[in-house]
């Protein structure tokens, strides 16, 4: 039996959207519809778990099934939940306060046991839902409610921690860009294994324009660098401009220019096992002269965690002589009662 066609508006809930005008998360809220109703899943095989905080409404505007736990923990439950039932398609959405602080600790485990789960982490580099607290990932010196002085903490950089927790799939995107994060979620949808998706997101209350440097038409060309399999990373207006390595070191150069020809710029292979130039490209600043670099930066074939269960299971099953309860309740030290 062939699954139904669907459409966005097949995966609306009925209830009213309540994010702020504006808000980041409304335009995430299209991709991952557009993305759900292009795969090959049918509506009942789709779970979407949330944690706490703005981003973790989304269980609410989503028409399939769905949990909203409580804070940092929608890593267990999305872990609990994919393990329980392999064949679902589990969407844990998170954000840069409940993934990362209370929920550090699950978010890098989950990461490391490599969960078949889509991991949507959205940075907005403060905590909205509580009015506008720094967060893990905001900014060294940035000025927010707790911090009026400037915070005196070095933020967490998402993509650092997902390949320092052995991760296999990390992707970045930009929250008004609804057609590149809709192929991005399809990409990670159909990655064997936790699949991290960073989606710079704008808090228009607490932390507006956070990401202007990088996607205002001014700047954004200069500033941003979509990276695709097999493609030459080259960016700029007219794609003049492009990155090559300087020793171990990641160059930002103009084609055309000190005799630097388009065949000398890097292809970019996101397959490639070893992590160094995947975690180089992921920490390129804007601050340091580089780009910010955007699409699928990782993309590693490996076993997941819940097909290794499985297959420890059957093992296990296939060597035991215990096959049903009787064998079990006849097996070990056994006393006769008289």
């Amino acid at each position: 039996m062939s699954n139904p066609t669907y459409t966005f508006k097949d995966f609306k809930s009925d209830q009213e959207v309540r994010w702020c005008p504006g808000c980041g998360d409304t335009a995430i809220l299209m991709a991952v519809q557009k993305a759900m109703a292009e795969l090959d899943h049918k509506k009942e095989d789709y779970a979407v778990v949330s944690g706490i905080g703005c981003s973790s409404r989304f269980p609410y505007y989503m028409n399939t099934y769905g949990f909203h736990g409580i804070h940092g923990r929608a890593g267990v439950l999305a872990s609990g939940v994919k393990t329980a039932n392999p064949k679902l398609s589990v969407w844990q959405i998170t954000g840069d306060g409940d993934a990362l602080a209370i929920g550090g600790n699950h978010f890098i485990h989950e990461i490391r046991r490599n969960v078949n789960v889509n991991i949507l982490l959205f940075n907005n580099q403060i905590y909205g839902l509580t009015k506008g607290q720094y967060s893990p990932t905001s900014l060294f010196g940035q000025i927010t409610k707790t911090s009026p002085y400037g915070t005196v903490e070095q933020p967490f950089h998402p993509g650092e921690l997902v390949i320092g927790s052995q991760g296999k799939f990390f992707a970045r995107s930009i929250d008004s860009k609804v057609k590149e994060t809709t192929d991005i979620l399809i990409e990670a949808e159909k990655h064997i294994g936790a699949s991290v998706v960073e989606i710079l997101q704008n808090c228009v209350i607490y932390n507006d324009g956070a990401y202007d440097i990088i996607t205002s038409k001014e700047t954004r060309d200069d500033n941003q660098i979509w990276l695709e399999h097999g493609k030459p990373m080259v960016f700029g207006k007219d794609n003049e401009k492009g990155l090559v390595l300087n020793g171990f070191k990641l160059k930002v150069v103009k084609i055309g220019e000190n005799g630097i020809k388009e065949s000398d710029i890097l292809v970019h292979d996101a397959t490639e096992s070893d992590p160094s130039l995947h975690l180089a490209l992921i920490n390129m600043r804007v601050k340091d002269g580089f780009p910010v670099a955007f699409g699928v930066i990782r993309k590693v074939k490996s076993a997941s965690y819940e097909m290794l269960v499985e297959q420890q299971i059957e093992e296990v099953k296939a060597k035991s002589k215990i096959k049903t309860m009787d064998d079990l309740l006849h097996s070990g030290s056994t006393w006769l009662v008289e």
